[in-house]
């Protein structure tokens, strides 16, 4: 369970304090997505909300569940999506810096310092932020962002999987499982797939 006393020292001198964090950056095809969230000053977590951790610790069931109340209890939040053709034009980092850049433009209002989740951030506007490695399993905020993130693109997914049912994205999400593998093997690659990201099983170079 994950608490907001990371958040709480810094409620004392700030108003807005955000959470980012990405989804997607290890499949084969789809978006990268970046949440941001900011809770209000000195929030306390409640209800399912205490059950809160890295998404990818949770079950898809749960994160669906938190989602919407992460959503009814942040002051602001944002989503910023970067396409497979933008990954493959700039690559998979900067891609990320995009997305997270974008979901910190799309917020109601700016935040004074941004949690990342990681260990790097380029901040397209002035604000002050710190990096955090494994934020996601330390910081309420990033927490938040990380959930907001992965289900937003794992509904995007769901989307293209009725688009390409051949190569069955409600399932692997575009991650290289053998399943993906062998769809692409035997279909080829389809628009939403990276076109940088390569498969040496498939001898690709």
């Amino acid at each position: 369970m994950l608490t907001t006393n990371y958040e709480k020292p810094l409620w004392e001198k700030l108003d807005r304090v955000c959470g980012i964090d990405e989804a997607g950056r290890g499949p084969l095809a789809g978006p990268v997505v970046a949440a941001a969230v900011v809770f209000p000053r000195h929030f306390q977590p409640s209800g399912i909300l205490k059950r809160m951790g890295d998404s990818k610790t949770l079950s898809m069931e749960l994160r669906m569940a938190l989602a919407p109340a992460i959503m009814d209890a942040a002051e602001s939040w944002a989503t910023g999506v970067v396409d497979a053709l933008t990954i493959d034009r700039i690559n998979i980092l900067q891609a990320t810096m995009l997305a997270m850049n974008l979901a910190v433009e799309a917020l109601a209002f700016r935040p004074e310092l941004l949690l990342v989740d990681g260990n790097r951030f380029r901040p397209a506007l002035p604000i002050a932020y710190e990096t955090i490695v494994k934020g996601d399993s330390k910081v309420f905020s990033v927490a938040a962002a990380s959930v907001l993130a992965k289900t937003h693109r794992d509904e995007l997914m769901k989307a293209f999987a009725k688009q390409y049912p051949e190569y069955g994205f409600d399932l692997h999400f575009g991650y290289p499982t053998a399943m993906h593998t062998e769809a692409i093997a035997a279909h080829g690659r389809c628009s939403i797939h990276r076109k940088s990201f390569k498969l040496r099983k498939l001898g690709e170079k």
